[in-house]
């Protein structure tokens, strides 16, 4: 059911009238109205949730990093494949001229020199790519380190985040069910309330955050400042029923055996 809204005008030219009790019972919502809000600043502050969103950022970051190392573990490992066949067909093929040198197959001088010299040349080739290998090797081993360690971080990562979720998950849920039991709270205390007063009420507290305050020992509960001589004989004059209101914050202000009237 929508609820009437009174402008500041209406409000000036026809106070608005409510039983004292009524006006008592404000201060009561606004206490759990004052309460749900502060669980629900603690639900939407929790720790976890700032240590969360940073330690998203710094576990997508090493992932990026894990999955750069990942690609250059598997180049050297491609280079090393092709390196480690590159060795196996150069000695293939020297195994091959030698053996046909030991078997006496070439006969001819000029191609026995040619066979020797080209072995010579086979066995730098191997040495060569022998090196690369060892060198591919060094540079395998060290990726294969630095993929384990950002690796190991983003599983470090991943296992504090479970953590922190469970905690959050937890502290919310504990937060909800408080915030439940005040809005059960809420609901019958609202209803009693005349529909012109609740209005005017939530008008001011989606505006200002709290809607109604205590006069207490001349001073407003809303906006903390001590109203003036003048002010108060106003107040004082106004009939038990009268709806006053805060002439620095316009919140309503509740009058009480405290008010120092």
């Amino acid at each position: 059911m929508d609820l009437p809204r009174l402008t500041d005008h209406q409000h000036e030219e026809h106070p608005l009238k409510a039983d004292p009790s009524a006006q008592l019972r404000l201060l009561d919502l606004q206490a759990l109205d004052s309460q749900a809000d502060q669980l629900r600043h603690q639900r939407a502050t929790l720790p976890e949730l700032a240590e969360i969103a940073a330690l998203t950022t710094t576990r997508a970051e090493h992932d990026d990093r894990r999955r750069d190392a990942q690609v250059v573990v598997d180049d050297l490992k491609v280079e090393q494949v092709k390196l480690d066949a590159d060795v196996e067909q150069v000695k293939a093929r020297r195994t091959r001229d030698q053996q046909r040198m030991d078997q006496g197959l070439i006969t001819n001088p000029k191609d026995l020199e040619r066979m020797q010299g080209e072995l010579q040349s086979l066995q730098r080739r191997i040495t060569s790519l022998e090196d690369d290998e060892l060198e591919v090797m060094a540079r395998l081993e060290d990726a294969e380190k630095d993929l384990a360690s950002h690796a190991e971080q983003v599983a470090a990562a991943d296992e504090r985040l479970a953590e922190l979720t469970a905690s959050r998950d937890e502290r919310t849920a504990a937060l909800d069910r408080e915030l439940e039991r005040v809005a059960g709270e809420r609901a019958p205390l609202a209803a009693e309330l005349p529909a012109d007063l609740l209005a005017l009420y939530e008008r001011l507290r989606e505006q200002k955050g709290v809607g109604a305050a205590e006069l207490r020992a001349r001073q407003c509960g809303g906006c903390r400042l001590t109203l003036d001589n003048a002010e108060l004989q106003v107040i004082r004059s106004s009939p038990e029923d009268t709806v006053v209101r805060c002439e620095e914050c316009q919140r309503i202000l509740v009058r009480t055996a405290e008010s120092g009237l």
